[in-house]
């Protein structure tokens, strides 16, 4: 699949999922200013992905936040299998911790066969985190900070956006996500 093919795809999945549903309420306006960096991985090799994640860590880091405000680093090819990516997760978030980066920056991960851990497999919930590829997005931590602050109980989105998903029920999220069925 063509690189604008992956990148439109995901601004679907944004538009329609992300924004449409507000499932994260702070990303309409990174979305709507364009200033979400969309990085694809065509990496084979455990170095090559190694390298691609810094040199996205790099970008992000060195980039103005209005114009590089959030990254999704997006792998079409070879993380199908959940635990596959569920490791280089991981293995991402090792590299982070080592290199003192987890106050600047944090993970957020997307499947599109994400599961939580002890929810029912046909649980709805899963949906709060699929995509259609696997996404790997890195959130600058000051940006998070600030948008936290005027958020009233953050604790309950998670929640919320299962409430949302069952309200509209299975029917209308696999519309939304087939992906994920």
């Amino acid at each position: 699949m063509a690189h604008q093919d992956i990148v439109e795809n995901t601004r679907r999945w944004l538009e329609q999922m992300v924004v449409g549903l507000n499932l994260c309420p702070f990303s309409h306006s990174v979305i709507a200013q364009n200033q979400v960096y969309y990085a694809i991985c065509d990496a084979t090799t455990d170095a090559q992905l190694k390298q691609f994640y810094v040199n996205e860590l790099q970008r992000l880091l060195g980039a103005d936040e209005n114009d590089i405000a959030t990254s999704l680093l997006m792998f079409p090819q070879g993380l199908e299998v959940f635990d596959d990516y569920l490791d280089l997760l991981d293995w991402f978030q090792q590299l982070l911790e080592q290199a003192e980066l987890t106050e600047h920056v944090q993970l957020a991960s997307f499947h599109p066969r994400y599961q939580f851990e002890g929810a029912a497999i046909d649980d709805l919930s899963h949906f709060t985190n699929r995509a259609p590829y696997p996404i790997i997005h890195l959130l600058r931590q000051s940006q998070m900070t600030k948008a936290l602050a005027d958020f009233v109980s953050p604790e309950n989105i998670y929640t919320n956006n299962i409430e949302k998903l069952n309200k509209l029920g299975r029917q209308h999220v696999e519309l939304l996500c087939p992906w994920g069925k």
